[in-house]
């Protein structure tokens, strides 16, 4: 099967920054769209950022201009670089991938277990 695990996760300072990994493994045929979710207290779960297999991306307004979404395909690892951080972003962050296996044909949504990230005031 796939996995996905995270990590990168911490406590800083507002106004610090934090690198996220997020690393495929398993029998992977094909990763297509990659992100990154985040979920504060009392808050549902929420879209931070994506990445598609050729590089295009899309973030959340709250995080625009402060966070960015790379990959590296060769290593089937997503990063999350994130400046600036503020209280608000305190949240459990998910890794979730589109993986196509290499036993199947079809395209399954994975989720990692997440990674806690603490921004002090």
């Amino acid at each position: 099967q796939v996995q996905l695990v995270e990590s990168g996760g911490g406590l800083v300072q507002t106004g610090g920054s934090l690198r996220l990994s997020c690393a495929a493994s398993g029998s992977i045929f094909s990763i297509n769209v990659m992100g990154w979710y985040r979920q504060a207290p009392g808050k549902q779960r929420e879209l931070v950022a994506t990445i598609t297999g050729g590089g295009f991306t899309n973030y959340a307004d709250s995080v625009k201009g402060r966070f960015t979404i790379s990959r590296d395909n060769a290593k089937n690892t997503v990063y999350l670089q994130m400046n600036s951080l503020k209280p608000e972003d305190t949240a459990d962050y998910y890794c979730n991938a589109g993986v196509r296996s290499s036993y199947s044909s079809y395209v399954i949504s994975y989720w990692g277990k997440g990674t806690l990230v603490t921004v002090s005031s």
